[in-house]
């Protein structure tokens, strides 16, 4: 695997019976890509690292959308995702687009990009009102995934190919005429039936899944792409774009790429997990424009997005390199850094360290920071080996931020369900605003709380549906009756 992130390690001493000690100086480089244009932005190596969020009110809701918009682009996001599930949110969404590009607002506006599920039709229409679409490959053309043919001959793998091949070169087109770009963006858990059948749930099977998209639009010489394959797992995702880079590589492709750790949570959790894989990705040099994905108004993952990628800017890289000290001893990690701000020295220790258990198989990690207390420290530690997925400590939960398709109020169901499952250690529930960010990006979790109408919860264990359309106020009490039940 070709990393891109330079280490420069010095051993230091290798005669303690036999216990390698690294201090590890660290430098970035950025990764080399073409550009790709979304309106007056342009996204790769030449630019920034771009900071982006998505809107989580009803794109129907045309006044409060603006609203938002307007508070997400003075918090600083140079791009703006909507949901777009059908056509009336395509004409919200145009409305929305001219209202903000003929404001007073103009000035610190950004391009809007439509989100788009299931409807293929729809991300036609979206191209031609917003500068940007982005499509999930494993429901683009196969919206209802069931899984009934589990073996694809050969013959019929490729007709499946050439089907997906005509309809996409129908969005290319439309998006080379009207100056569109594209997302192409894979979520764990959201695979087509006939990727299934090849790779199942892998990141074999994400990686190859985008690449069938992207070898389409490269043959039609249609450039203006960015990629993502985001996961609520940060080992997987992780694993998944470096494995994706190396593809490209070998296909002689660069083009720039989307991070994101998917479905990351509030609070600290939230900000920790993302750090991690964000942060890992971004240590490799990979990472051209990043959001991080929070239970909470759009406009606060900005900050936490702005300091990950301020702390691995270039210009800054000598700055860290002299407050912040590395080693590694008998698979322990020893991490201080000088920071006098708790949550920056959280997102940067969670940054680093995230890579560093993964590349050189570390099961412990200490942090070392004379301003803060021991016992925080010491809890920030085992977030963090929570977040890389090294051991599990307490309930993890993988919630989605919410957009229009929440049904629900999901701050306060989130705070409802950590409440009576807390302690449940070791657990990962998953709760979702609506189905299309239900089974699929809460592949991982162990239990699912899923929006599944206005006022209706379905509730899943694993993948699997168990209960569907319960009242949303007895939802929790189910949940939680499910799991007692588990025990037994």
């Amino acid at each position: 695997m070709y990393y891109f992130y330079c280490l420069i390690q010095n051993i230091c001493v290798t005669l303690h019976k036999n216990q390698a000690f690294m201090n590890i100086q660290l430098t970035y480089h950025r990764r080399q890509t073409t550009t790709t244009h979304v309106g007056d932005l342009s996204i790769g190596s030449e630019s920034p690292v771009r900071i982006q969020t998505m809107a989580n009110t009803s794109t129907n809701d045309i006044e409060g959308s603006v609203a938002q918009a307007e508070r997400c682009m003075a918090a600083g996001t140079e791009l703006l995702r909507f949901t777009t599930q059908g056509m009336r949110e395509v004409e919200s969404l145009a409305q929305i687009h001219k209202i903000i590009q003929d404001s007073e607002f103009k000035i610190q506006s950004c391009p809007l990009v439509a989100d788009v599920h299931f409807q293929s039709d729809v991300a036609d229409a979206a191209a031609k009102v917003v500068e940007k679409v982005r499509i999930n490959p494993g429901n683009y053309i196969d919206p209802a995934r069931k899984f009934k043919q589990i073996d694809y001959t050969d013959e019929e793998y490729q007709t499946e190919l050439e089907r997906l091949r005509n309809r996409f070169i129908q969005l290319l087109n439309i998006c080379k005429e009207h100056k569109t770009a594209l997302r192409i963006g894979v979520n764990h858990g959201s695979l087509s039936d006939r990727i299934m059948s090849r790779y199942g749930d892998t990141p074999e099977g994400m990686v190859e899944s985008c690449m069938e998209f992207l070898r389409v639009a490269v043959a039609e010489g249609f450039k203006d792409i960015v990629l993502s394959i985001k996961a609520s797992n940060t080992r997987v995702m992780v694993t998944t774009v470096r494995l994706l880079v190396w593809q490209m590589q070998e296909e002689g492709m660069a083009f720039p790429l989307h991070l994101g750790v998917t479905e990351a949570g509030e609070g600290e959790d939230g900000r920790v997990k993302s750090a991690v894989g964000i942060g890992a990705l971004l240590a490799d040099g990979i990472g051209d424009t990043i959001r991080v994905s929070l239970s909470e108004a759009p406009e606060k993952e900005l900050p936490v997005a702005k300091a990950l990628v301020d702390y691995f800017a270039e210009e800054q890289s000598v700055r860290y390199a002299a407050t912040t000290q590395v080693k590694i001893e008998d698979k322990t990690i020893y991490f201080s850094n000088a920071d006098t701000d708790w949550q920056l020295f959280q997102l940067h220790a969670a940054a680093e360290c995230g890579r560093l258990l993964w590349d050189h198989n570390c099961t412990e990690l200490v942090l070392n920071n004379d301003l803060f207390a021991a016992e925080d420290l010491e809890r920030l530690s085992k977030d963090i080996l929570q977040a890389a997925r090294v051991r599990m400590y307490k309930t993890e939960y993988i919630s989605c931020p919410g957009c229009g398709r929440t049904l629900f109020d999901l701050e306060q169901t989130i705070s409802q369900v950590k409440s009576a499952t807390s302690h449940l250690q070791g657990l990962k529930i998953g709760i979702m605003g609506c189905i299309v960010n239900g089974p699929g990006e809460m592949a991982d979790a162990d239990y699912g709380y899923v929006g599944a109408g206005r006022g209706k919860v379905s509730l899943y264990r694993g993948k699997e549906c168990v209960l569907k359309n319960i009242p949303q106020e007895e939802a929790v009490e189910q949940l939680l009756a499910l799991i007692e039940a588990d025990k037994h």
